[in-house]
């Protein structure tokens, strides 16, 4: 990669704020306006306020962006994390002219392409090809070169059937798929992506992330991306900034972006979880279920936190919402940021009757785990006749950490030797 100072700017952000104001700003009229500031006055119940609304946020502000300085370069893809309410929406709001900074300054130099949500930028009565002639407009390209790439940008978005049916009877997998495609193929010299591809399918994901991979490598574009997901993080992006109420903690390489994003989020300290009211995975609603996980926890621990030697021990309890039979339960052992590491499975150990309160005390070697944070999910399927697999329950299980546990002489880094530690190599 070239050095910075010999390369164009994109977009540069010098003291960014942006502030919102909490609650309801105005009564809607000016006379309710009075009344309410009256009664604030006397100290008497506001005459406009909701039933079931115990008091208005009057004068207090929220700082979504507080003093953000970026520099973003030509041909640059750059990741955008961080928890929930960082700011991470706001900063792309503020990059796509949705909203105004409250302070501070932005420069773009260049169009920009935005997909900040499904269906940003489409008119519901429009077809899918109007609608991509009113999204060139708005870039200010001619209907001449809208018509030159309209076949390729039909072709991508593998909705050639529906192009000429108005966007309002799309499904959002649909949406998605026409409105990426638009942004990737329509000239703009800067492309900002919040986390929409989530609601495409598999291969579309896979495809949409290598087109913005070719448009900074190859085409010289810029990418903005916003994601929770790491795995995607990692595959496009060059730098990734990682942003904390509102400000900017780290701008470099993306695996010690991801590091200091993750270790913003501590480590839920609980060795049991109750289930009973926490909602199920949205596509479990649609299964006839059987069983329903009621508890989990460690055995004999009073901390997450174990040396690799150790043997882990949990109890997982559960209710049979029917008769079941040959029941099996399978533990998938991820990394904090959700990217799979390994899974171990009980096989045919339950069978019970309706109502039955049941549980299984259990026994994991984890003597292969390096050092590093991990989290469970506990899944419980049944097999049919014919071998395929079908799940009748899953919930997220305990976290844990690993503790360093030099057992081969070798300090473990994570990073570069992997979070799996296979047993020594034996000479034969």
């Amino acid at each position: 990669m070239s050095n910075n100072s010999n390369r164009n700017i994109a977009i540069q952000l010098s003291g960014v704020k942006k502030q919102y104001r909490l609650g309801q700003i105005g009564g809607g009229t000016l006379t309710a306006d009075l009344q309410s500031w009256w009664a604030r006055v006397r100290g008497k119940e506001d005459p406009n306020m909701r039933i079931d609304q115990d008091q208005r946020l009057i004068g207090k502000s929220f700082m979504a962006l507080n003093g953000v300085d970026l520099t973003i370069y030509q041909g640059e893809a750059i990741g955008i994390i961080g928890s929930n309410g960082a700011g991470k929406s706001t900063m792309l709001k503020l990059l796509s002219r949705v909203t105004a900074p409250t302070a501070g300054e932005i420069d773009i130099y260049g169009r920009v392409a935005s997909m900040l949500e499904v269906g940003t930028g489409f008119h519901g009565e429009m077809t899918g090809r109007e609608n991509v002639y009113l999204n060139g407009a708005i870039l200010g390209m001619t209907k001449a070169e809208i018509d030159a790439k309209m076949e390729d940008i039909i072709e991508f978005s593998e909705v050639r059937e529906f192009i000429d049916t108005p966007v309002k009877r799309y499904s959002s997998g649909m949406y998605v798929k026409l409105a990426f495609s638009v942004a990737a193929h329509l000239d703009s010299e800067i492309m900002i992506m919040d986390e929409v591809l989530a609601v495409g399918d598999m291969a579309f994901q896979k495809k949409c992330l290598s087109k913005m991979r070719d448009a900074a490598k190859e085409e010289g574009r810029t990418v903005l991306y916003v994601s929770h997901n790491m795995n995607t993080i990692r595959q496009l992006c060059d730098r990734c900034v990682v942003l904390d109420k509102g400000k900017v903690i780290f701008i470099g390489d993306v695996e010690d972006a991801i590091e200091i994003y993750l270790s913003t989020a501590d480590v839920p300290q609980d060795i049991t979880i109750d289930y009973k009211n926490i909602p199920r995975l949205q596509w479990l609603k649609y299964v006839n279920t059987k069983i329903r996980t009621l508890e989990s926890g460690y055995i004999g621990k009073d901390s997450v936190r174990f040396v690799s030697s150790e043997k882990m021990r949990l109890y997982i309890k559960w209710i049979n919402e029917q008769n079941v039979k040959d029941i099996c339960l399978r533990i998938e052992i991820l990394k904090r940021d959700r990217t799979p590491i390994g899974t171990t499975f009980l096989y045919n150990f339950y069978s019970g009757d309706k109502n039955n309160v049941s549980s299984v005390e259990c026994e994991l070697d984890i003597s292969a785990l390096a050092k590093g944070s991990y989290a469970m999910t506990y899944v419980f399927f049944e097999i049919d006749e014919f071998g395929n697999t079908n799940d009748i329950d899953c919930v997220h299980g305990l976290f844990f950490e690993i503790l360093e546990n030099n057992v081969s002489g070798v300090i473990w880094s994570e990073r570069n030797l992997g979070n799996i530690r296979f047993p020594l190599i034996n000479k034969i």
